[in-house]
């Protein structure tokens, strides 16, 4: 079928609205018609020169929309409202132990565009192959294929629009928070970066009962969203004195610390501010060397990597959503909608820090 997307045609060249074409869904698949889809930091990846996805490519891994049509064996019903997040082998040992943000072909399914070996292939209209498997969804377009593993099914009241970045960058913050690092009531938690990650993890730690929370930018708007959303505390990131300030709120450094910024020296920072045997975690995405004194983690301090907060999206979105609707996680408050249209004005604008979380709505004027 023909369908709109926004193609990255080149690294350093705007996203381009074009006509291309899917292929019909195949055993277990979806068609998904998007009624909105987040945009994130990872999807500006791609436009590093020699990353493992290159263009031409369909970016967009926050999706969310209906059922429009199913592929044989097919678990979801058409007109099912869905969520869409990252895919996973479910064979792999840490698949079948419950952990599937870290299953063996996690950067080949999700972080290459092309998907496992035999996956369906976008063209264009000269029949050029367009790589539309971007965390197996691909979702800055107005339909998609998806697989089992990355379609969340929900309940037909929901704004749907709104809630495509629970598959991702929500889901990281607070899966972080109550998932990977298991924030315990009564603990101080710190996290480096007021994005839509670490206010996900500020509201997250608020629930979990911390009773210190500390949002650390550079940006004063979001450092008051902070403490609007559960922070106790704000610091500003450029602080001569930040790992003073966060060991002196804490009463003798963090329990718990995230950080969003990937940001060596950030990253020194929290781990610094942490107490004997805290732990920080490391969910950022960059390109420079941590190095560390040798004595960093002497007292017992931990560094953990992660990814998709080691959520279960069918487990853990449904989560979310009913912490949502008892209004415990106004996630909603980060979004800001664009037009599919406008996707480079909404990508400058999460590069500038104007806006915290966009959502593309394709057709939306």
């Amino acid at each position: 079928m023909q369908i709109e997307a926004a193609v990255l045609r080149s690294y350093d060249r705007p996203f381009v609205l074009e006509q291309v074409e899917l292929p019909e869904p195949g055993p277990g698949q979806v068609v998904v018609e998007i009624a909105g889809t987040g945009f994130c930091h990872t999807d500006v990846l791609p436009r590093t020169p020699g990353f493992m996805a290159a263009p031409p490519l369909i970016a967009g891994h926050e999706g969310a929309g209906v059922v429009t049509a199913i592929g044989e064996h097919a678990a979801v019903p058409v007109g099912t409202p869905v969520l869409l997040s990252y895919d996973s082998c479910a064979t792999c040992e840490t698949c079948l132990d419950g952990h599937p943000a870290y299953c063996r072909q996690f950067f080949r399914l999700n972080m290459t565009g092309r998907g496992a070996k035999g996956s369906p292939i976008v063209r264009d209209r000269g029949g050029e192959a367009v790589a539309s498997r971007w965390f197996g969804q691909s979702s800055f377009a107005t339909h998609v294929l998806a697989g089992p593993r990355n379609v969340v099914p929900v309940a037909e009241d929901l704004p749907l629009h709104l809630f495509g970045p629970l598959g991702c960058g929500i889901q990281t913050g607070a899966g972080s928070v109550l998932i990977a690092l298991g924030v315990r009531a009564g603990s101080g938690v710190v996290v480096y970066g007021a994005g839509a990650v670490g206010l996900a993890a500020v509201m997250a730690a608020r629930v979990a009962g911390a009773t210190t929370i500390v949002a650390v930018d550079l940006h004063d708007a979001r450092l008051e969203t902070a403490l609007e959303l559960g922070a106790t505390h704000v610091v500003r990131g450029n602080s001569d004195t930040l790992v003073e300030q966060v060991v002196a709120v804490t009463g003798g450094g963090a329990h718990y610390a995230l950080d969003t910024t990937a940001v060596p020296r950030i990253i020194s920072a929290g781990i610094d501010g942490l107490r004997p045997t805290g732990t920080i975690g490391l969910v950022g995405a960059g390109d420079q060397d941590l190095v560390l004194a040798s004595s960093a983690l002497a007292a017992g301090k931990n560094i953990m990597g992660i990814l998709e907060g080691d959520a279960v999206p069918q487990l853990f979105l449904p989560r979310l959503i009913e912490l949502w609707r008892q209004g415990r996680f106004p996630f909603d408050r980060l979004v800001t909608t664009y037009p599919l249209a406008e996707i480079d004005r909404a990508e400058h604008d999460a590069a500038s820090g104007a806006t915290i979380k966009p959502v593309l709505i394709p057709g939306k004027d």
